[in-house]
């Protein structure tokens, strides 16, 4: 199985990314590709990723600047907002609303699951992944797992390697 990780550099106020450095320190595995991204609504960096390495699971990664536990994401919204005060734009025009994430992720003691990714880059490109999946047929599943940005690294590393067992043993 094919295993595609995926996080993010810097923005806004945060001169660092949990999801980058948690990446960038995760072990190398055979068959699992770790990708970091730069936080921009750009759909073909999340495509490119895709088609370049045909996984069988993609797991996203997207640091969240409020909360104290790990969230385990079950739905991307379509609608996005670049800055706050801005106005909601969907992310496909004539859409479905919401897509469900397709991997099964276990939260274990220190996460939750959430139903609300927020409308900045991390549940875009949830769903510009997900959308994309559905519409090509493709059998890949997807999950995403919002990182407080204060989070321990090393019990995100944990986590992130117990997950990634179950998904990819």
């Amino acid at each position: 199985m094919r295993l595609l990780i995926y996080g993010f550099g810097p923005y806004r106020n945060f001169k660092k990314n949990i999801t980058e450095r948690i990446l960038k320190s995760f072990p190398l595995r055979k068959r699992v590709k770790r990708v970091v991204f730069p936080v921009r609504f750009d759909r073909s960096q999340f495509l490119r990723a895709l088609r370049r390495y045909r996984p069988d699971a993609v797991l996203g990664l997207g640091q969240c600047s409020r909360g104290r536990q790990l969230r385990i994401e079950r739905r991307a919204v379509n609608r996005r907002r670049e800055q706050s005060g801005h106005k909601l734009r969907p992310i496909v025009p004539r859409s479905s609303r919401w897509l469900s994430t397709t991997l099964k992720l276990e939260k274990g003691g220190q996460a939750r699951f959430s139903t609300h990714a927020g409308n900045y880059v991390c549940n875009y490109s949830m769903y510009v992944i997900l959308d994309y999946l559905k519409r090509k047929r493709l059998l890949a599943r997807f999950g995403f797992i919002h990182i407080p940005h204060d989070y321990s690294i090393t019990k995100a590393k944990r986590f992130l390697a117990e997950t990634t067992k179950r998904i990819n043993p």
